[in-house]
């Protein structure tokens, strides 16, 4: 079982930076990668940006130069750096974990909502 809370989500204007941290618990040593995904209004949920077990990262086209993943091993956390947002930025943004000899994100967090508008 993991555990994962997100936070740092706000409002901000086009233009503005956030970051987003996501904190996880329980068994993280089986973890073989973490993902941030977003859900916007009548939209499906996407993929934004992954980072695995070995410290490989990927993005979305859309977010790609705009967005860091990054990850704190002592604090058992993940961060989202988000810079120069724009409005179609806005969604809600999930934290996830895939585990070790797996295939999908198996654990979720609650979300946390992000809005770009000025």
């Amino acid at each position: 079982q993991v555990q994962l809370v997100e936070s740092g989500g706000g409002l901000v204007q086009p233009g503005g930076s956030l970051r987003l941290s996501c904190a996880a618990s329980g068994s993280i040593a089986s973890i073989n990668a973490m993902a941030w995904y977003r859900q916007g209004a009548g939209l499906k949920r996407e993929s934004v940006a992954v980072i695995t077990s070995g410290g490989t990262t990927s993005y979305a086209a859309s977010v790609k130069g705009r967005f860091t993943i990054s990850r704190d091993n002592l604090k058992s956390t993940v961060y989202l750096q988000m810079n120069n947002l724009k409005p179609e930025d806005t969604a809600v943004y999930y934290c996830a974990a895939r585990m070790r000899g797996t295939t999908e994100y198996r654990y979720w967090g609650q979300g946390t909502q992000v809005t770009v508008s000025s």
